[in-house]
């Protein structure tokens, strides 16, 4: 099974690097790295002269915004291309632990898409994190389901799917047939992803053993930073499915006096700034 991982990078150089060192301490190393970068031609010198060695596949923003769901399919694209039969996605703040790759590869089913833990680390320590001290700084996040070493529970709720850690074969991606790229910037993609594949039959196994550790890096909550984006993604949610994704997000919006619903349409909008006159 030739095994190819795929990530993307806009900025989080350290971050880069240290996803990398954890993919070259794995049991089973990845026969493909493929690097998109967004708009950012300095990662190239963050991976240099390091294994596994990357495949570096640059891409433009859209208007701006990271094209998330148009470049995953580019990193899968370009990993076809050169035979891969698993895709093994991670997110660039994810750092692989060793026995991942292994426990994808052994789990690996037509028709399954797989997803391992993952675990939010704290602030790391001075001089940074040590691939060895992981393990111990966090346990795997609460809001999805935790199987033993060694346990796969299938039959998951597509609706708790994330792009953050997921494999899937190749005749299960084109089953699928890859992430909807009329999603640009933050959010709603990845929830697509899932509802897709509920839709084609594709089911969802919680693989244990198959840790990754997601690196700190300061967010905000709710992300109004990318209220537009949630806004924009949200409604070409509701045009494919009918319902609104993010909503916890939007009512935290609403709450602050960002965002509004019409119950009667089903839209959220944002709201005119203060002193426009609108709605008078």
């Amino acid at each position: 099974m030739r095994i190819a991982v795929i990530t993307l990078v806009a900025g989080r150089h350290q971050h880069l690097a240290l996803q990398q060192r954890g993919l070259a301490a794995s049991g089973l190393a990845p026969d493909h790295y493929v690097v998109v970068t967004l708009d950012d031609p300095d990662a190239a010198e963050a991976l240099r002269d390091r294994r596994p060695t990357a495949d570096i596949l640059p891409l433009a923003r859209d208007a701006g915004r990271l094209p998330l769901a148009a470049a995953r399919n580019a990193g899968a694209h370009r990993a076809l291309a050169a035979g891969a039969d698993l895709l093994v996605f991670l997110d660039v703040d994810c750092v692989p632990g060793p026995t991942l790759l292994p426990r994808y590869a052994e789990t690996a089913r037509d028709g399954a898409l797989l997803c391992g833990t993952v675990a939010y680390l704290p602030p790391p320590p001075p001089g940074g994190y040590r691939l060895a001290d992981l393990p111990g700084l966090a346990p795997p996040h609460p809001g999805r389901p935790v199987p033993a070493d060694g346990e796969v529970l299938t039959g998951g709720d597509h609706r708790l799917f994330w792009s953050l850690s997921f494999a899937v074969t190749a005749s299960t991606w084109r089953r699928t047939g890859g992430f909807c790229e009329r999603y640009t910037g933050y959010g709603g993609e990845d929830t697509d992803f899932g509802r897709t594949a509920a839709a084609r039959g594709v089911d969802l196994w919680w693989v244990g053993g198959a840790p990754a550790h997601h690196q700190h890096h300061s967010v905000s909550r709710p992300p109004v930073e990318h209220l537009d984006d949630i806004l924009r993604n949200g409604a070409v949610y509701r045009d494919r499915w009918g319902t609104w994704p993010m909503e916890g997000w939007l009512r935290d919006f609403a709450r602050l006096g960002l965002v509004r619903h019409d119950p009667v349409t089903d839209d959220w909008t944002r709201c005119p700034p203060l002193g426009t006159g609108a709605g008078r």
